[in-house]
């Protein structure tokens, strides 16, 4: 049943009940004011929720099917909050013409209260599965490699180079063999050369470079690698690790930036 029957049914009871007390109409109008102010709180509700579903979609392109279940979702309860918004207005026409009318019986007035508080319940309970919907999604979305991989390379962008070694810790640790693994490698290497932790970096991009030999990340690794040597002052290290990436990638684009490091390290 609609909300708006609420008013209609308001109408037609006050016309034929009896007089009631000012107080009684006190609290009539006080449930308007309530109604007015939950569909407002659930219209925030539901722009917030729109928010994390766009943030989703987004980040998660490889899941449609579960992003069109939440947005159907968040449609049900878009619709459900636009009804609510018309039987709203409808109601809060009707208040001042009951007020001409007459005045109901309190026994009428508690039912016309049971039965918004029970709208109210099932509006809330539709809301609550939607979010609960979303937080799902959202695990599971967490749960898989590239989303994991792209959480740590985000959170590194980000400026949080020890939090995205976690993540990436964890993306190795669940995920040892997947074909992000050499790039995992590779970044764990930026997380620490952006620390000046250049040991570190070194043996994380030999990592690329030695079990990931066919990974477009080899070149990259190589590049930093020589760049780490440097600046630990190793320039033997450094000029030996430069030329090999020439010979064994000359037409990569890191094979050029090695090309002119080779000319500053003379």
């Amino acid at each position: 049943m609609r909300l708006n029957n609420v008013g209609l049914s308001l109408v037609m009871l006050l016309a034929v009940a009896g007089c009631a007390s000012r107080g009684e109409m006190e609290n009539l109008q006080r449930d308007t004011d309530e109604l007015k102010t939950r569909v407002l709180q659930l219209d925030k509700d539901l722009g917030a929720t729109r928010n994390e579903a766009r943030d989703i979609v987004e980040k998660a392109q490889g899941y449609q099917k579960d992003m069109e279940a939440l947005r159907k979702g968040a449609a049900d309860l878009q619709a459900t909050l636009d009804s609510a918004r018309v039987d709203m207005q409808v109601l809060t026409g009707k208040v001042d013409d009951a007020a001409l009318l007459a005045k109901k019986p309190a026994d009428d007035l508690a039912l016309v209260r049971e039965d918004m508080e029970r709208r109210f319940a099932a509006i809330d309970e539709r809301l609550a599965k939607l979010e609960k919907g979303l937080s799902d999604s959202i695990a599971r979305e967490e749960a898989t490699p590239e989303s994991l991989y792209q959480k740590g390379l985000t959170t590194f962008k980000n400026g949080e180079p020890q939090k995205a070694r976690e993540l990436f810790g964890q993306f190795l640790q669940k995920f040892p063999r997947h074909d992000l693994a050499s790039n995992v490698h590779y970044w764990l290497g930026e997380t620490y050369y952006s620390e000046k932790n250049y040991d570190q970096a070194i043996l994380e991009f030999q990592e690329v470079i030695k079990n990931f030999p066919g990974k477009e990340k080899v070149p990259a690794a190589m590049l930093k690698q020589a760049m780490a040597f440097k600046e630990l002052g190793d320039v033997k290290s450094a000029r030996y690790v430069f030329k090999k990436l020439v010979d064994d990638f000359p037409l990569a684009d890191e094979a050029k930036q090695a090309k002119e490091r080779l000319k500053e390290l003379k």
